[in-house]
């Protein structure tokens, strides 16, 4: 598919174009509502939150402003509890209805997609805890009451403990999809965005959060360049615990995790794995951070002071940077590029099939990165898919269709692992 039948227009979504993620407007003029709006309405079919629930709490959001975005997806998050507690009071007890807990389920699942975007634009500190421990109970019930086999786990690492969950398959024998995110991410949301089509086309599944993802940078757990470290001690754990078979293993990385997931390719043997993802590949994040650093400081010299006087509440940029530097253990853009100086992925060894996606309408940065990875790297079996408009799957990491990315990753390993 050609990278010419989307071009992008970096001014009208007012992101760099090198690191530009969408450049589309699909309901936000803010470019940062826009594209996590566009992933709450995509994990409507895995179990989200349905358009017309999307759209209505949209509706509620003043655009550009990040307090009513949080309030507004709590507010619908309440909600949904609600209608799930009404009606698995209405399934019994002893030996309950099982349709009625299952529409408390999908409710509960429902209404944890709600508190899992409420976050997304809230600064750090007891709110931004408080609405993210809320919805990982609301994870963990809607589980149980969906039936769906979810195991937690932890894997301890550096001293902290790197939490997760583990979804055996229906069919004996099944391959193992692992998923990582990237910089916005908490294992949980990926169950929306990609392990719950997995686990229905009868692939184990297992999510997992990284240094510096979810709450584990509350650990003082922070991004790491050695990534193969941490999925080392991920692996062994699923090994021990659930019986994952390495070579039938397939590391899915999205964003950032695309970084993470091409360190693992990297190293001795890729950790023993079958096959690895990445959507986009990101081999020198250096690049990434000293360009949206970039942005970040012309942005500032054009911003109005009178206007910045008045502004009370943190844009939904400002609010995602900050939970950003405390994903990555810094207090500026400048202390994040000298922390990742130097830092690059070397492909000339990458021997494991390897899947590169890249949606059209990312950046020239992403761009070049999975380009140069795909023609550097020897493996014998290797593949580049490029989606564009047509797709409906060509926005950062296929946010806009996560179904498409999975159907890709399945036919490619249908031939290397089923």
């Amino acid at each position: 598919m050609s990278d010419t039948a989307h071009k992008p227009s970096s001014a009208s979504r007012g992101e760099d174009y090198s690191t530009q993620r969408l450049t589309q407007r699909y309901r936000f003029d803010d470019v940062n509502m826009d594209l996590f709006f566009l992933s709450a309405l995509s994990w409507g079919t895995s179990g989200g939150l349905s358009v017309g629930e999307a759209y209505y709490v949209a509706s509620q959001i003043k655009d550009g402003n990040a307090a009513s975005w949080a309030a507004s997806f709590e507010r619908q998050g309440g909600i949904l509890q609600k209608q799930a507690e009404d009606w698995l009071a209405k399934a019994g007890d002893g030996k309950p209805n099982k349709a009625l807990v299952r529409n408390a389920g999908e409710a509960r699942l429902k209404a944890f997609a709600a508190y899992r975007s409420a976050w997304q634009f809230i600064v750090p500190g007891e709110d931004f805890v408080r609405i993210f421990r809320t919805s990982q109970v609301l994870f963990e019930k809607a589980m149980a009451e969906l039936d769906l086999g979810a195991k937690s786990f932890s894997v301890p690492y550096s001293g902290g403990q790197l939490p997760g969950h583990y979804f055996a398959s229906s069919t004996p024998g099944a391959p193992t999809m692992l998923i990582v995110g990237g910089a916005d991410t908490c294992h949980e949301d990926r169950f929306l965005s990609q392990g719950h089509y997995y686990l229905n086309r009868g692939y184990a599944v297992a999510l997992v959060d990284l240094p510096g993802q979810g709450l584990v940078q509350a650990q003082n757990l922070f991004w790491e360049p050695e990534t193969d470290k941490p999925m080392s001690a991920v692996l062994d754990l699923l090994e021990s615990q659930f019986g994952i078979d390495r070579k039938r293993t397939a590391l899915l990385g999205m964003s950032l995790g695309g970084y993470f997931v091409s360190r693992v390719a990297a190293a001795p043997d890729s950790l023993g794995l079958g096959a690895i993802i990445a959507t986009p590949v990101l081999t020198k994040p250096e690049s990434l951070f000293a360009q949206a650093a970039e942005a970040a400081q012309l942005k500032e010299g054009e911003k109005d002071d009178a206007k910045a006087e008045q502004e009370e509440e943190p844009s939904p940029a400002a609010a995602n940077m900050a939970v950003l530097g405390w994903k990555a253990g810094i207090t500026s853009l400048d202390e994040l590029v000298g922390k990742w100086k130097g830092v690059e992925v070397d492909p000339t060894n990458v021997q494991v099939p390897f899947l590169s996606v890249l949606g059209m309408q990312e950046g020239g940065m992403w761009k070049e990165q999975t380009h140069a990875w795909h023609e550097a790297i020897p493996s014998p079996k290797k593949k580049l898919i490029m989606l564009d408009a047509e797709t409906g799957a060509d926005v950062h990491c296929q946010g806009n269709n996560g179904l498409r990315l999975v159907q890709e990753v399945d036919a490619f390993l249908q031939d290397i692992m089923w």
